[in-house]
């Protein structure tokens, strides 16, 4: 199982924009994400939304990578049943990966759910090649995709500003200040300019 904070597992696998590798992302943020089946209605509304949302994770310096346990024509004849059914491009690479080699080096298969396919992961990579989070869903709910861009967001403020941030920050709100690190520093913190609460519990605004 990969874990946070750690190399993302490398890979190297064919998708319907080609032969995609994780080298490939250096310098950019990536969501990979995976998927039960094509041709199914859940996984359809969710590849539907990251579609729409495309350009909003653009804009963060972020890509798109699907995948799931399916053939590169079924992902093929099924971006383009979603076109013509729903009015919606897929602009994004999906990965076949028939041998699970992919899905079983990021832990996507998991038995209690199904023995061949992948459940519901999401997984953030920085441009470093550093996993960041993983989010599972069950295989019978679908994914806020807000959720995922309001993370990277998190994220990026994080890593710009040495700050945490609090439960459904939004970009543009007060951030927490990490808690001081010794007596001395506690002593001091009330009066160092910040919104506090307690000496562990400070906000300020960006």
């Amino acid at each position: 199982m990969p874990r946070l904070n750690e190399p993302a597992p490398a890979f190297e696998a064919p998708t319907t924009h080609g032969v995609k590798k994780l080298e490939d992302y250096r310098g950019k943020w990536l969501v990979l994400f995976s998927h039960p089946a094509d041709f199914t209605p859940v996984c359809t509304t969710e590849f539907i939304a990251f579609a729409k949302r495309h350009g909003d994770f653009q804009a963060l310096n972020t890509e798109l990578l699907g995948l799931s346990i399916d053939s590169h024509y079924s992902h093929v004849a099924w971006i383009r049943n979603i076109k013509e059914k729903f009015g919606v491009e897929i602009p994004f690479p999906i990965i076949a990966d028939l041998k699970m080699d992919v899905a079983r080096a990021y832990g996507m298969i998991h038995p209690g759910a199904a023995d061949t396919s992948a459940v519901r992961a999401t997984f953030i990579i920085d441009p470093e090649g550093i996993l960041r989070a993983m989010v599972y869903y069950p295989m019978t709910n679908g994914r806020s995709i807000d959720e995922f861009l309001r993370l990277i967001q998190a994220l990026q403020t994080s890593d710009a500003n040495g700050v945490a941030t609090p439960e459904n920050w939004q970009p543009g709100d007060k951030v927490i200040v990490p808690p001081p690190a010794s007596a001395d520093e506690a002593e001091t913190r009330m009066s160092e300019g910040y919104e506090c609460t307690d000496w562990y519990f400070c906000k300020k605004a960006l």
